[in-house]
């Protein structure tokens, strides 16, 4: 393996395999950036949308009547610690610790996954109870476009990774499912980027300014 070849693509190799360092692993990675990319862009225009609305509650209920930060608190320390473990998994792949290793942080990132989804959906369900629901103002059509999209997206990511896990069991960890566990890992590390912006911009910033 020559000096060129190593640094192909820095921080992307896995073991010293000559089928990992093909630039076609590179292409693919690339190519999952650009998306995330394009992701990054149709959510920042979410946010624009709901900084324009705040205050533009029609007379309803606003952010200091429908957040509960207790639960928001344990939303944003379940996706964080997920984001750690899914690093873990990461290190542990790369650094080939074994599949049950792997395979353990990866169950551990799931279940973190599943309970920020489930204390997510519980806080929608009381804002619709306490007559906050998506058509009762601007401010109420913004905050569903754009915290539930989230939302969607942590959704399919545990689908994806409950499908990697169904492959790993029946194919190992072959290369083709270590580029999408590395694809993965980005996903993921991407949607706790964008909840930063949601808890600060929304949530915090909703309360302070609405």
């Amino acid at each position: 393996m020559s000096t060129a070849d190593t640094h192909l693509h820095p921080g992307l190799n896995l073991h010293h395999h000559e089928d990992l360092h093909h630039n076609r692993t590179g292409t693919i990675i690339f190519g999952f950036w650009v998306f995330l990319m394009s992701d990054l862009i149709f959510f920042g225009l979410m946010f624009a949308v709901y900084i324009t609305m705040i205050g533009a509650t029609a007379g309803g209920p606003g952010p200091r009547e429908l957040f509960d930060f207790t639960s928001l608190g344990l939303q944003t320390a379940a996706l964080l610690i997920s984001s750690l473990t899914a690093g873990m998994a990461s290190l542990a792949l790369k650094y080939d610790q074994g599949r049950a290793r792997l395979v353990g942080w990866l169950i551990v990132t799931l279940v973190l996954g599943l309970g920020f989804l489930t204390l997510e959906v519980r806080d929608f369900m009381s804002m619709i109870e306490k007559g906050g629901g998506p058509t009762r103002s601007g401010y109420l059509s913004a905050f569903f476009g754009l915290v539930p999209l989230h939302g969607m997206h942590v959704a399919m990511g545990c689908l994806w990774l409950v499908v990697l896990l169904i492959q790993m069991t029946l194919y190992g960890l072959v290369t083709p499912i270590k580029t999408r566990l590395m694809r993965f890992a980005l996903f993921w590390h991407f949607l706790d980027l964008i909840w930063v912006g949601i808890f600060s911009i929304v949530y915090f910033g909703g309360w302070i300014y609405g």
